[in-house]
């Protein structure tokens, strides 16, 4: 496009320096000229923007709608848990020191009924653990640490909910697209065997839709692998903020019932 502008210009510079000279029919000739040029790359440039979307919808149509569709379903169910579980991770993110420390300065100020205010009114796995501890926090150290731990083990679960379903279509992908591959080599060989010849053109259809298929489901895969890898990370992150938080709550509770 760079190139066609400076043609373009340079084309319109010499017009006008030699509109003097020119007679009107060649002024309009030279007119036609450039209106042709502009259109020509205009379509170029249209065919471009259009030719991957165009080149996508042609290959997977030639791969079979079979295996190419379950491939896509295992795509689109795949990324649905994804987004479903990145939403919900990253509202159950907490600023766990500024949570610690207004508990803190709760316990201190108003006592256990206080500091359970407070994380009523804050979300996310962290604050429910606090709460849970501090509910059992008259009955002892030892059944508010057991609640902690039990709580926590719930919250974990709550974390992890559904990850497994993307574990499941990232291996279910790849899978599908080498059977696609397989059934495409059955094929291929299927034509040799009934023409009787070593014909290129016969091999070429079946051999196609084998490699298309492998290449859309390794595709799949290396996409819900990304968005997986970064859920575990996340949660991870949260589980060991879950840790760190629980020991700091055993320990402001045992500093508020020795202070009793």
């Amino acid at each position: 496009m760079a190139l066609a502008a400076m043609v373009f210009v340079g084309t319109l510079n010499a017009n006008a320096s030699t509109a003097q000279t020119l007679p009107t029919s060649s002024q309009a000739l030279v007119a036609a000229a450039t209106v042709s040029f502009i259109q020509d790359e205009t379509a170029t440039a249209d065919v471009a923007d259009k030719g991957f979307h165009q080149e996508l919808k042609e290959r997977f149509v030639e791969g079979g709608p079979g295996f190419m569709g379950v491939v896509l379903l295992c795509l689109i169910l795949g990324l649905a848990i994804a987004i479903e579980r990145i939403i919900y991770l990253n509202l159950s993110t907490t600023n766990t020191q500024k949570l610690a420390q207004d508990v803190q300065d709760a316990l201190n100020s108003g006592g256990i009924d206080a500091a359970k205010e407070v994380c009523r009114n804050t979300k996310g796995p962290v604050a429910s653990i606090y709460y849970q501890g501090l509910d059992r926090a008259d009955e002892g150290i030892d059944l508010a640490e057991k609640a902690v731990v039990a709580y926590g083990g719930v919250q974990m679960g709550q974390l992890e909910k559904n990850v497994s379903w993307i574990s499941l279509f990232i291996a279910i992908a790849p899978m599908l697209g080498f059977m696609g591959t397989v059934i495409g080599m059955i094929t291929a060989f299927d034509k040799i065997q009934a023409a009787g010849d070593m014909n290129p053109s016969l091999v070429a259809g079946g051999i196609k839709v084998a490699l298309l298929t492998t290449v859309f489901g390794l595709i799949v895969a290396i996409i819900l692998q990304i968005f997986y890898n970064y859920i575990i990370a996340k949660i991870d992150s949260i589980v060991n903020s879950m840790e760190d938080a629980s020991i700091t709550l055993i320990d402001m509770l045992f500093d508020y019932n020795s202070k009793k």
